[in-house]
């Protein structure tokens, strides 16, 4: 089941970030990936799974945002290897 969650986004920040209300929404939508994944609170598959691209592809975007790959804990252990 999909959800779809509604912001309000005044247009002078469309406009003045360039970008149309579909291109924000993909922005917004990866930066909450990245950030629930920078907080443990998402794994790396099930972020990379909502986004619609490949799990390395995410890591890398999560990385160049300032994300560590992996703890050495069991917590990120068991965080990345769940199952979708």
């Amino acid at each position: 089941m999909q959800n779809t969650i509604q912001i309000q986004c005044p247009s002078e920040l469309l406009l003045r970030l360039g970008m149309s209300a579909e291109a924000f929404a993909e922005l917004v939508k990866t930066c909450t990936a990245i950030s629930l994944f920078k907080e443990g609170k998402m794994s790396s598959g099930t972020a990379a799974h909502w986004l619609n691209i490949p799990r390395l592809a995410f890591l890398f975007k999560a990385m160049e945002a300032g994300a560590e790959f992996l703890e050495d804990s069991q917590d990120d252990f068991a965080r990345e290897t769940v199952l979708l």
